[in-house]
């Protein structure tokens, strides 16, 4: 019988890969879950490239993003920006950031992110922009320290993303895949209006009546899943999907066995010697 949770870290494998294959993620970044059955708790991987993130390399967090158990694995530094949001929102499931080659010339200038069509509306109108300058002075521009994920939380407010000047985007959704619709589409939005931008002219926006509305469309119709299978499919197509859901226990431990050769190997009793005659 499957495991649930099983189930849901095997999916968040499969996130961190999408947003990778995608374009949104690099060898940085990084999708985390709020645990399914304890919401002062989440997941997030050890400190390892997104594509090349599998079940077993969870880490299971409370919100002031320790880790439950000691992991024996390098974690991200960057961790608080999800135990802090996670604590502040409490309808958050997913988070993501990343730092999209797509949003970097509207982050380099300042631009407001606007919709430019329809699936871009996930990324609201005009979010925020948080600037770690303005209450940290000179950093290393990550976000470490809790008071700075508290920071970025609060520059967050009610809105599904904020843009970090000279640093990133940190997006959020109601569950993982909602998470990386959003972070996918507002991506492709963001290409889209910095090649308008580039063209010149008033670039066309959403209306915020067309944005609300159009923003229900990956939880409201069978957008959402319809979007995921296409992405899924592509992981598949370029070998970089999940290849098996290596066992994870409740507590999110890895208790992967060794390969059956290797064990029987190991339990092997030594050949004798055998003697000159």
């Amino acid at each position: 019988m499957a495991n649930p949770l099983n189930e849901a870290l095997r999916d968040l494998a499969v996130a961190n890969r999408m947003c990778a294959n995608e374009g949104v993620l690099d060898a940085f970044g990084h999708v985390s879950m709020r645990h399914p059955d304890n919401p002062s708790r989440y997941f997030l991987s050890r400190s390892r490239a997104p594509q090349l993130v599998e079940p077993a390399d969870f880490i299971e967090y409370d919100l002031d993003s320790r880790p439950v158990r000691e992991p024996g694995a390098t974690q991200y530094s960057e961790r608080v920006i999800h135990g802090e949001i996670y604590k502040a929102r409490p309808d958050v499931m997913s988070v993501c950031h990343h730092h999209a080659p797509a949003f970097m010339p509207l982050i380099a200038t300042g631009t407001d992110y606007v919709p430019v069509f329809h699936l871009g509306a996930v990324g609201g109108i005009r979010p925020p922009f948080w600037d770690q300058h303005d209450e940290f002075g000179d950093t290393n521009m990550l976000v470490i320290k809790p008071e700075e994920g508290a920071s970025l939380a609060r520059a967050l407010g009610d809105y599904p993303m904020v843009l970090m000047r000279r640093h990133g985007v940190t997006a959020v959704g109601v569950s993982v895949k909602d998470c990386v619709f959003r972070c996918i589409y507002s991506t492709r939005n963001a290409e889209y209006q910095s090649q308008a931008l580039a063209v010149g002219g008033a670039v066309a926006s959403l209306s915020r009546g067309e944005a609300e509305l159009a923003a229900k469309i990956n939880t409201s119709t069978t957008g959402l899943t319809r979007a995921w299978e296409y992405w899924w499919m592509r992981l598949e197509r370029a070998g970089l999907m999940v290849t098996a859901a290596k066992a994870v226990s409740a507590a999110g431990k890895r208790t992967t066995k060794a390969p059956a050769s290797k064990a029987a190997a190991r339990k092997k009793p030594a050949a004798k010697k055998s003697r000159r005659r």
